[in-house]
């Protein structure tokens, strides 16, 4: 799916912008050696320099990286985690490169976020003050401002969200849909079962009730 998305820029300078402990580096190591990464964690920073690879710590609304500088930014899971969402896609679009000319295409982002239509809040909640861990159920159905009284740690998003975070910047959409998980968590606890759940949850992506998935996915492309 990312490699789908990336149409060969997986080739070209890459940014795994909050890059955690290097897995998805590691993975891209092996079509390119132009891999960076950004993570905000410093304990992050240091197990995935441990590994070879090249991050630096920071944080997406104010990327250490030049104009122009990547071929594909991948951002998994992250935007949700921002202070200003709309800030760190500014940020993102800036360092995608713009198309060298009108035949070929510029940069491109691969997006993955939290869809509000998921039926479990995955990021735990906050109720009388005390922080509850876990998938609760139906959190993200709630009115707003509701909602983010007991997750005001992390966004979640709606297609329309998306859309307005972004109004106004240089790019066009090339593929969004909703996702399921791996599951993998499931999968170990409970490894037939989780295998089967997975099955049948990954099928429905190919149905409408996509609208249902844990996570937006997109692939937007920088055009000026």
């Amino acid at each position: 799916m990312i490699l789908a998305g990336a149409d060969g820029r997986e080739s070209g300078v890459i940014l795994d912008n909050g890059c955690g402990v290097g897995e998805y580096m590691t993975r891209f190591a092996e079509h390119t050696p132009h891999i960076y990464g950004l993570e905000f964690d410093p304990d992050h920073v240091s197990s995935a320099s441990t590994q070879g690879h090249k991050v630096v710590q920071g944080t997406s609304e104010h990327l250490p990286f030049s104009d122009e500088a990547f071929d594909l930014v991948l951002s998994h899971e992250v935007l949700e985690h921002v202070e200003d969402d709309w800030a760190a896609l500014e940020e993102i679009v800036r360092v995608l490169r713009t198309p060298k000319s009108e035949s070929s295409g510029g940069g491109r982002l691969i997006l993955f976020v939290p869809n509000r239509c998921y039926p479990f809040e995955t990021h735990g909640i906050y109720l009388r003050g005390r922080y509850h861990f876990g998938n609760i159920p139906l959190v993200n159905y709630l009115p707003r401002r509701f909602r983010d009284r007991l997750a005001p740690h992390v966004r979640v998003y709606t297609r329309g969200d998306l859309e307005r975070v972004f109004h106004g910047l240089p790019i066009k959409i090339i593929h969004t849909t909703r996702i399921f998980g791996a599951y993998d968590n499931i999968i170990a606890r409970w490894p037939s079962a989780g295998k089967l759940l997975r099955t049948l949850l990954q099928a429905l992506e190919a149905t409408p009730l996509r609208i249902f998935g844990l996570s937006h996915f997109w692939v937007i492309e920088r055009i000026g």
